[in-house]
């Protein structure tokens, strides 16, 4: 993988990238050329290795009792969360087919001889660290408005989240801390996992790209932000069996649109 990343790998490691200004209209054709990349190479089996063993966990703990139920909200949310670090392997399957290379679905699992591969797993570690952190303060936040209180079932959680000021508190304060929390991961993450993974650059540098992308863009990012969440709540439904596709897709589209914002 070094060979063929010469040229873009060529001592770019303290220069700070230009950042171009798009269009929401510009989102349409990262979404478009996400989805052929998907389209010629399926690349679903990346993501089943992340997203299932989740869901499992969920699913057994929810079988032995209503604890988890607080987190289910959460937990789908922070999929947006871990979401660009799991796409590491879709980036490397779009940027090898974007350059005319072979992109079978063998590099996706190579991701580690990039040379940048220490500052992926830095930017890894602060996104895990976000997506614990997000948790417990979810969590936090419905003791606080429920008391600690475990649901008996999920007929009677729902009914006391839409009917009760408990559940009003904790759907407004919920969700006003949600967003702040994708704001923080968006500007952090939109583009940095690309460039990582495109250029020998130090994690400082890729998030400082990042940041100054959506600096530059705030509509455009913010637009793209929306259509992240959209796409993962509508695929999460049922059983989360729809982000096998929209995740990978999300993926492929995100390199698009690192290559479309950051100067080469």
């Amino acid at each position: 993988m070094s060979n063929e990343h010469s040229l873009d790998y060529a001592d770019t490691g303290s220069v700070r990238p230009g950042i171009r200004k798009i269009n929401v209209s510009d989102l349409k054709e990262v979404l478009v050329k996400g989805f052929k990349d998907f389209n010629a190479k399926p690349t679903h089996i990346v993501l089943l290795f992340v997203i299932y063993p989740i869901v499992g966990i969920v699913l057994v703990d929810l079988s032995a009792g209503y604890e988890i139920l607080p987190l289910i909200f959460p937990i789908v949310a922070g999929f947006a969360l871990v979401g660009p670090m799991a796409a590491v392997g879709l980036y490397e399957i779009s940027r090898r087919r974007e350059s005319g290379l072979d992109y079978s679905i063998k590099y996706a699992f190579q991701v580690h001889r990039s040379p940048s591969i220490g500052a992926i797993l830095i930017l890894s570690i602060i996104m895990m660290a976000i997506y614990f952190a997000w948790l417990g303060v979810a969590l936090l936040i419905f003791n606080l408005t429920f008391g600690g209180a475990t649901p008996t079932s999920f007929m009677e959680f729902a009914r006391e989240d839409i009917s009760t000021p408990a559940g009003w508190a904790l759907i407004v304060v919920g969700s006003g801390v949600g967003f702040i929390f994708a704001v923080v991961v968006l500007a952090v993450s939109v583009v940095s996992f690309p460039m990582l993974l495109d250029r020998d650059v130090s994690a400082a540098v890729a998030i400082s790209t990042s940041v100054r992308a959506v600096v530059a863009n705030p509509v455009t990012m913010g637009v793209w932000g929306f259509v992240v969440a959209g796409a993962l709540m509508l695929g999460s439904i049922p059983f989360f069996f729809g982000l096998a596709v929209v995740m990978p897709v999300l993926g492929h589209a995100t390199w698009h649109l690192y290559r479309k914002v950051v100067d080469v």
